[in-house]
């Protein structure tokens, strides 16, 4: 992508309005709890995809006193983004002046990485946020995988339905099955590929940032069926289940990542400093192999990075990051948390926020 040249905030949190000029690399927002630095990465997050990192709804962003949020960039190849999101529970999306019926350009166009604490969740979460991280990487990297993941969850939602009925029809349970198992198949084969390539970048970034824990860790992918069969004999030997449940048990609705340190978790075995340099390794390694594939720079949103880590590893990520010659937004509380020297060429700009204004 070309980086983010400005952003314009409207009626966002706490930001009645602000418009930044910022750095094609590095953006340091720094302040107080609560002066609305976070809100920042929020807005950007909000308009590559259309939901906040922070919260499970997205009205939480209007400013009390305003009518809606608006959040809108000019990027340096030309492009210019905008979104806005009323009280009423209206949304407006446009990319360069057209109207967009979903995200999927907006979030081509800012491709976003978020490393917060919320990221703890794809080593202590549940196996879902693990799957949504596997489908970023899928979606920008292979080739169909949109059109593969859309027609799965529409003969998933098939399949379930007649499965909960109290009298099926083996003709139509028959049919979405073969749907089903034709969709699957290409959504595993896609993240099954992504994994591959990301896998090794992830053991070349962590073997950088933790050498002691790289060569322990042990990643690996787990489909959502036996490895060893195939899934439509899975799928016949799970239906008793199935009808029991009145949904589908197997598939890869259920894959995971799964980390192991010899027998036991990295939950287990890692401290809290230690897991988080885990999830900056993941999300690092995401982002190169991104750019490996596509040729072009997503954006990272790291927030309050100094939080969970002494200051030899936040230097140590945050000069990683560097290196990816992608565009960063950090926050922090007093930016000499951050005491980074940015080698030549390196450009980077300092925002200071406090009640939801910002200063340079």
């Amino acid at each position: 992508m070309s980086t983010v040249k400005t952003v314009f905030l409207s009626g966002f949190r706490n930001i009645v309005e602000e418009r930044l000029d910022l750095s094609p690399q590095l953006n340091i927002f720094f302040g107080k709890n609560g002066s609305g630095k976070t809100s920042v990465l929020e807005a950007l997050y909000v308009l590559s995809c259309g939901r906040s990192f922070r919260a499970t709804k997205l009205d939480s962003v209007i400013n009390v006193a305003a009518a809606e949020a608006t959040v809108f960039i000019e990027a340096g190849g030309g492009a210019r983004l905008g979104f806005t999101r009323s009280k009423k529970g209206e949304n407006s999306l446009k990319l360069s002046g057209v109207v967009q019926s979903n995200w999927e350009a907006a979030a081509r166009t800012i491709p976003t990485q978020v490393i917060d604490a919320n990221s703890f969740a794809l080593l202590e979460g549940g196996p879902r946020s693990r799957r949504q991280f596997l489908d970023w990487g899928a979606f920008h990297v292979e080739p169909g995988f949109v059109r593969s993941w859309r027609s799965l969850k529409k003969c998933l939602a098939n399949r379930n339905s007649l499965l909960k009925r109290s009298v099926r029809d083996p003709v139509e349970i028959k049919t979405w099955t073969e749907k089903y198992v034709a969709a699957a198949s290409s959504v595993d084969r896609a993240r099954a590929a992504y994994f591959d390539g990301f896998r090794e970048n992830f053991y070349s970034v962590y073997s950088d940032l933790d050498p002691n824990f790289a060569g322990r860790v042990e990643l690996s992918y787990s489909r959502g069926w036996p490895s060893h069969d195939h899934l439509l004999d899975a799928l016949a030997a799970s239906y008793e289940s199935d009808c029991r449940y009145g949904a589908t048990q197997i598939g890869p609705h259920r894959a995971d990542l799964l980390f192991r340190i010899g027998r036991g978790s990295v939950r287990e075995t890692l401290s809290r400093g230690q897991q988080k340099v885990l999830v900056c390794a993941l999300k690092i390694a995401q982002g190169r192999f991104f750019t490996e594939s596509i040729g072009k720079e997503c954006l990272y949103l790291v927030d309050d990075l100094p939080n969970e880590l002494d200051a030899d590893n936040s230097l140590k990520v945050l000069k990683k990051l560097m290196e990816l010659k992608a565009q960063i937004f950090v926050t922090c509380v007093d930016s000499s948390d951050l005491l980074f020297a940015p080698s030549k060429g390196h450009k980077m700009s300092l925002f200071h926020m406090e009640h939801g204004i910002i200063t340079r």
